[in-house]
This record gives structure tokens, C-alpha cells and sequence, in this order.
């Protein structure tokens, strides 16, 4: 036996298959049962460890548990599905292995990870929240308990409740929040920017995820990853699958439909096209099939360069900052009424209040504030010249 695995080891094929099996049991496997154990304990320092890899920015997010335990489940998949073509390729020679199991197995460890990562990006794991303190649990922050050596207090379990942040684009020229945004030249306006052009050709892939990530949509290199497996991996499946089939015209088949299929992996961008103009409220077009949804994901089909180049431009024009609106949501009580209430003689309006409904990110405040009603100005002193009781001036 040990010299048959001693001839078996020293083919260059064999060894680097090797090489791979303990790669998937070293890594992948020991890494995510590490996890899964982390889940199932979930100790203080357990779910602290867990928010760093899973949760954006480390922090609390809604039934975080549930949301971890399914991606866990499916990188856990995924260790299964590469031991199963392990499997596959020590237990049959080439000639006779089965394409049908190998596809199967090839198509889950790439799909896994893959659907993983997406689903990192949707699920409130890949999102922001704000926490307020429940009122119920902001009556019993404390709690006294009787031992031994007397009373001691201690904190007692807290509620918390998550509000998702909301983002708007704002104007840098006018240095307010833009309601209606346009999207910044047309699909076709590609070398309008040369520099954005040569990155959304030679860099498409990094350039993407890199936009997805500044607009508040995951991780970059989540997106980096699971955009070049849904363009790539198709093509590598089907051609795997039809090594050992003698029928030559359904080799050709099985390899032009993964090509067709990494062609239809660019319906990645057009979803997340379609997230970016809901989230910004950006113009629809309804050009095909009357949809705005069908018309991004053509868009993205046909013109992908020239349609990043648009997103990239869009990003380049406006800033991102968190919509006024909902700010202004977490400012209240659950009845509606201001957290901070005004005095009597204010009347429920305040002496101050900017022009519209600004945000100035950045920038020193306004010159200009508007008293009571909006059709008040009043301009802010100049500190230059001060009168004394004298009549004197400095």
C-alpha cells in the first residue's frame, strides 16, 4: 500500500491534486466548522468575533444568528461539494468519471461562495443600522440582586431596536440634498472622461466593486469575487463536463452554453444598477419592454463598459450622506413628537433654521438663516466691529 501511494504521489498531476485536497481540509473546512462552532456557543466573545467577519463595520445587526448561520451553511456546502470532486477524481480514472457528477460538484463549490457573498450584501448583515434603546428596556437598565454580600447592581439585558440608514446624493454645487438626481451624461457619452473610460475597460471587475462599496453596497472585494464567478465559472463547468463526453456536438453544446451563461453573469451589474437608481432616486428609463428593471439589465448586456462608466460618473458628481428625512425620524419618539422639546415662547418653531433642507458635509455653515417663517432673512454679523459703551469702536 505505502509504495503504491509512493508511485501514485510522484505524477505532477497527482501531487497537485493533493495539494488541493489539503488545501479544502486545512482552510476552508477547519475555518467555517470554527465558525459553526462559534454560532452554536454564542458567548459574548463568540458573537464579537463573528461581527468582525460577517457584519459590516463589526457591529449589532438584526437576527444577526439566522443571517450568519445561512452563510456559514453554504461555505460549509461548498468545503462538501470540493470533497465530493475529490472524491471523484481519486476514485475513477478519467475516462470513466462521471460528467454529470462532476458538473454537479464543480457548479455547487462555485455557486455556494457565491450566493453567499450576495447574500451577505442583502441580508441586514451588509447593512447599517442605528440603535436606539427600547423605552421598555430604558426603565429596567438596572437591576438589583441580593447575595451574600449584600446588594449589588448590575446591568441588566438590553433591548435594542435597528433602524436601517437611509443615504441621498447631494449636490456639490448647490450643497444641498438633491431630490431628483440625473444620472451624470448618457449611456453613450463613454469617452467624455478618458481616465473613467480606460478603468471601466482594463479594470472593470476591481473598478465596480470598488463603486459598489463607496455607494454603501457591500464589501468591494465580495463584489469583485462573486461578479468574475458569475462570468467565469459557467464556462470552466459546462467545458469540465464535456471532457468525457464522445458526442462531439454536445461538447458543443455544453461549451456554448457556458459561454452564453458568462454572458448573462453581467446581469449582476444591471441588478445592482437597479438597487443604486432606487436607492438614489434616479431616473428610470422605460425604453424596453416599458420597465425600467429590463431596460437596466439591457443596458448593462449590451453597453457594460459605457454603462459603468455612467454609474462611475454619477458617484464622481454628487456626495453620499445620510437622507435628512429619516434623520430626522430617529430624532423622535415612537408618538412623532421632537425628543428635545421647545420652549413656550418658541411656539414649537425654532429661532434658527438653514435655508430648504441643506446638509453642508465638510464645509463651514451658511451665511444666511431664515427666522420663523422661510421668507425672513437675516444675515450673520461681522465680528470686525464691536461698539463700546462709549461710542468708541474696535
Amino acid at each position: 500500500m505505502w509504495s503504491m501511494a509512493i508511485e501514485w504521489i510522484r505524477n505532477p498531476l497527482n501531487m497537485a491534486l493533493f495539494i488541493w485536497i489539503l488545501c479544502v481540509a486545512v482552510s476552508s473546512a477547519i475555518l467555517f466548522i470554527y465558525h459553526l462552532v462559534l454560532l452554536l456557543r454564542w458567548s459574548p466573545e463568540d458573537i464579537l468575533r463573528l461581527r468582525k467577519v460577517y457584519c459590516k463595520n463589526g457591529t449589532y445587526k438584526p437576527h444577526e444568528w439566522a443571517h450568519m448561520m445561512v452563510i456559514i451553511a453554504l461555505l460549509n456546502i461548498n468545503c462538501l461539494a470540493q470533497y465530493g470532486l475529490c472524491g471523484l477524481n481519486l476514485g475513477y480514472p478519467r475516462s470513466e468519471r462521471p460528467a454529470i457528477g462532476v458538473a454537479i460538484c464543480i457548479s455547487v463549490a462555485i455557486g455556494a461562495p457565491a450566493f453567499a457573498g450576495l447574500y451577505n450584501m442583502l441580508s441586514p448583515l451588509g447593512k447599517d443600522y442605528d440603535l436606539d434603546l427600547d423605552e421598555e428596556a430604558q426603565q429596567s437598565a438596572l437591576t438589583v440582586t441580593s447575595g451574600t454580600t449584600g446588594t449589588i447592581t448590575k446591568p441588566a439585558p438590553v433591548k435594542l431596536k435597528s433602524l436601517e440608514r437611509r443615504y441621498s446624493f447631494v449636490s456639490e454645487e448647490r450643497r444641498f440634498s438633491d431630490t431628483q438626481p440625473q444620472w451624470i451624461g448618457g449611456i453613450l457619452d463613454f469617452w467624455g472622461d478618458i481616465s473613467l473610460a480606460y478603468q471601466s475597460i482594463f479594470c472593470f471587475f476591481c473598478v465596480f466593486g470598488w463603486n459598489m462599496q463607496r455607494l454603501g453596497f457591500g464589501n468591494m472585494f465580495v463584489h469583485i469575487m462573486t461578479f468574475i464567478l458569475f462570468c467565469s465559472a459557467p464556462f470552466f463547468i459546462f467545458n469540465l463536463a464535456a471532457v468525457n463526453i464522445n458526442n462531439e456536438n454536445l461538447r458543443t453544446a455544453l461549451g456554448l452554453t457556458g459561454i452564453i451563461l458568462c454572458f448573462l453573469g453581467l446581469l449582476y451589474g444591471g441588478f445592482w444598477r437597479i438597487q443604486m437608481r432606487k436607492r438614489y432616486n434616479l431616473p428610470k428609463s422605460t425604453f424596453l419592454c416599458f420597465s425600467p428593471s429590463v431596460t437596466d439589465c439591457a443596458n448593462w448586456l449590451c453597453y457594460c463598459w459605457c454603462t459603468l462608466a455612467q454609474e462611475l460618473r454619477t458617484a464622481d458628481f454628487y456626495e453620499i450622506t445620510e437622507d435628512r428625512s429619516f434623520a430626522d425620524q430617529r430624532s423622535r419618539t415612537v408618538d412623532g413628537s421632537p425628543l428635545i422639546s421647545p420652549l413656550p415662547r418658541e411656539n414649537g418653531t425654532p429661532l434658527f433654521t438653514s435655508g430648504s433642507s441643506s446638509l453642508f458635509v465638510g464645509r463651514s455653515s451658511p451665511s444666511v438663516f431664515q427666522i420663523g417663517s422661510p421668507g425672513k432673512a437675516m444675515k450673520a454679523p461681522m465680528p470686525s466691529i464691536i461698539e463700546k459703551d462709549g461710542g468708541s469702536a474696535q
